[in-house]
């Protein structure tokens, strides 16, 4: 890998001297006649290859009362395989070729990938087609990867994160689907083993050619890529429709809750804002983004203050990221000790309250904004870093055009933008509070 770096930085360097788009490489976008969106990269990295498939489903999209869960549990049964290519037969090719191949699922999309040899180009496409068009699995191996997603909620509640997120997700949002975490509600999960009939159609419904987004990025030659492509995916049959997800409505006052862990934690904090969706042409959107940042990062004076001086936070996180709704823009705490939560809360109020009194320093922001376009700039050194660095702008807009809208827009950003996002976005009406204690160390 390290030896593919030096040319992939070089081309991102003379990309940016010749003053291209923001995103450093040549791309090409097709669309196949059933809807399948094709993303060709090609780039020098020493015959690597990645390979994205980008479906536009989430645990958003589980509109349904009592089926949460069913975007991640796709994310398992893709790999049981199909009649052609059973999971282990599937397993055994992708072991041959010492590919490494995975999946994630989001609030707002599944993804799969792979990253292999050049030479194996082709029958990647060849299985990835198969799979997506074709799946096949019996009652009984449903039944048996549904306990196996309960098993995995359950280890997941050994965790005082997922106990605090799912608790603080499930009070802030009252009718929109964000209101459960990815791997969904307990009662849903514990009840999916009696729901065969309903995977198939869920199957059916959402996973089709014109929701899904490949991305194929690396050494390749696009024109047989793109052939090979054609000939393996071009029957598959569109009828995707989007469910009709529901708008949460403006909240109107602070909500709060307390979390008891049963096992051993340091006291968490949580302050949640609702926050916007990814708007990548509008100012104030964007400014947003950079609250979490200028706020709460390790540069901030609340980090100064209360990890390195006072030591009253063992932790200080925010998370800002794009969602494709409205969603839940954050900063987490892990304070030191549970008499330290109020004064911990009164000295994040500050902060907020100053920014949204007076623009912050201009030259803290233009550091930002250059921090933030020199870290996309160079996360992109090898295929699987730029397919990756592109899955959630392909998720929540379908396309990688997104990228430059995006960066342009930032470079327009001034203090006086993020003053007003923070006026908008930060206000304590809009906010839920959280707190966990577990038992003492």
């Amino acid at each position: 890998m390290r030896r593919s770096w030096l040319p992939l930085a070089a081309v991102v360097l003379c990309a940016r001297a010749a003053g291209a788009g923001v995103f450093p490489f040549e791309s090409r976008t097709e669309r196949l006649e059933n809807g399948l969106r094709v993303i060709l990269i090609p780039l020098p990295s020493e015959g690597l290859v990645a390979y994205y498939s980008v479906v536009r489903t989430g645990s958003r999209d589980e509109v349904e009362p009592g089926h949460s869960g069913f975007a991640h549990f796709f994310e398992h049964m893709m790999f049981r395989g199909t009649e052609s290519y059973p999971g282990p037969v599937y397993d055994r090719i992708v072991t041959s070729m010492g590919a490494n191949a995975n999946a994630y699922t989001t609030d707002d999309y599944t993804c799969y990938h792979l990253v292999f040899a050049r030479k194996d180009l082709a029958r990647v496409i060849e299985i990835e087609a198969d799979r997506f068009r074709n799946l096949s699995y019996a009652e009984r191996e449903f039944q048996t990867e549904a306990g196996a997603v309960y098993g995995e909620y359950r280890k997941g509640k050994t965790s005082p994160y997922m106990v605090l997120f799912e608790a603080l997700q499930d009070k802030a949002f009252e009718t929109h689907t964000y209101k459960h975490t990815t791997i969904g509600f307990e009662k849903d999960i514990a009840a999916m083993p009696a729901m065969y009939d309903y995977s198939k159609s869920f199957f059916a419904r959402f996973y089709r050619p014109d929701n899904v987004v490949l991305v194929i990025a690396g050494d390749f030659d696009p024109d047989p890529t793109l052939a090979e492509i054609r000939r393996r995916y071009g029957d598959w049959k569109p009828g995707y429709v989007a469910p009709a997800v529901p708008e949460e409505p403006a909240q109107t006052a602070e909500r709060s809750l307390r979390v008891s862990y049963e096992g051993r934690s340091l006291p968490m904090l949580v302050l949640a804002w609702k926050g916007e969706r990814f708007i990548p042409d509008d100012r104030t959107m964007v400014a947003g983004t950079l609250l979490g940042d200028l706020l709460f990062g390790e540069t901030s004076d609340l980090y100064r203050q209360l990890v390195l001086e006072k030591q009253t936070v063992q932790h200080l996180s925010a998370d800002f990221g794009p969602t494709r709704d409205p969603s839940l823009w954050s900063v987490l705490a892990l304070v030191s000790e549970e008499k330290d939560i109020e004064e911990v809360r009164v000295a994040i109020d500050a902060s907020v309250d100053a920014i949204r009194s007076a623009p912050p320093d201009p030259r803290r922001v233009d550091d930002l904004k250059k921090r933030t376009r020199y870290g996309f700039l160079m996360g992109m050194d090898t295929p699987e870093h730029v397919a990756a660095g592109l899955a959630r702008t392909i998720a929540l807009t379908g396309g990688i055009e997104a990228v430059d809208t995006y960066f342009e827009t930032l470079a327009a950003v001034r203090a006086e933008d993020v003053e007003r996002a923070a006026r908008l976005y930060l206000a304590s009406e809009r906010r839920t509070v959280g707190i966990l204690t577990g038992v003492k160390p």
